[in-house]
């Protein structure tokens, strides 16, 4: 078992690092380009991958590395133990001329198929999240050296609030929202909507689209670090090391329904 207090606080200066230079670039000559799947990619992309890159192999020299932006390291079948990096999700928030800053840098670490450690920094709002799941883990919000602890919270009197892409909304997601008459809702992109739900700003993200596991991971360990969840549609694990590291549909809980 990998120390995972040791990770994070090793971890936390090249994810800073990694989300300043993708600020650095930011609004200016951003390098867009397509990828051979369509999906759009950036110099941001590919200089903050370089700076994570780097910094696990410094610090986690012996763990496997599967990021969105290495093609070659999508070939590798899953090991026991591996990280999942995503060095800016949410690419196309990352475009938008709105500035509303919904994009992240994640790394996420995997068990035996399951996130077992996540960071996630959102740079354009400077919010830092991490969580260990397990004995002596939970998850936080950092304010510089200094981290508050978080956790999911009970649904309110309200209602549940639940959030969903705002780039890859589907009539799947609203079915789900309509069957368990869920009206309050908010879009936003990447992996945001994890940690609004583990720090207790939110209650629900149903996801329908797809995904890939370097997504998730980091947001999954933070919310499950949290005390919430993440299943499958009809219940039941959502497990990684999936063939091509590709995500099917997940409901991710705050609390319970």
């Amino acid at each position: 078992m990998p120390d995972c207090h040791r990770l994070v606080g090793a971890l936390l200066g090249s994810v800073r690092t990694a989300g300043e230079a993708i600020m650095a670039i930011h609004g200016d000559e951003v390098g867009l380009r397509a990828k051979p799947d369509g999906s759009p990619v950036t110099l941001a992309d590919e200089a903050a991958e370089k700076i994570l890159l780097a910094g696990l192999a410094d610090v986690a020299p012996d763990i496997p590395v599967i990021s969105e932006e290495n093609a070659d390291s999508h070939k590798r079948a899953p090991p026991d133990l591996f990280f999942l990096v995503d060095p800016l999700d949410g690419t196309r928030e990352f475009l938008r001329a709105d500035g509303s800053g919904a994009f992240t840098v994640n790394i996420g670490l995997i068990l035996h198929g399951a996130p077992i450690m996540g960071l996630i920094f959102a740079p354009a709002h400077n919010r830092m999240f991490t969580g260990i799941v397990g004995a002596n883990g939970g998850a936080a919000e950092w304010d510089g050296d200094s981290a508050r602890s978080i956790a999911v919270r009970e649904i309110p009197e309200s209602g549940a609030l639940a959030v969903a892409s705002r780039s890859h909304r589907d009539d799947a997601t609203n079915n789900w929202l309509d069957a368990r008459h869920i009206t309050q809702t908010v879009a936003i992109g990447s992996s945001l909507k994890f940690c609004l739900l583990a720090s207790g700003e939110a209650d629900v993200y149903p996801r329908f689209g797809p995904t890939m596991e370097w997504d998730t991971a980091a947001g999954d360990a933070i919310l499950r670090a949290a005390g919430g969840r993440v299943e499958v549609p009809d219940g039941g694990d959502y497990p990684y090391g999936k063939p091509g590291y590709r995500n099917g549909p997940f409901i991710a809980y705050g609390a319970a329904f």
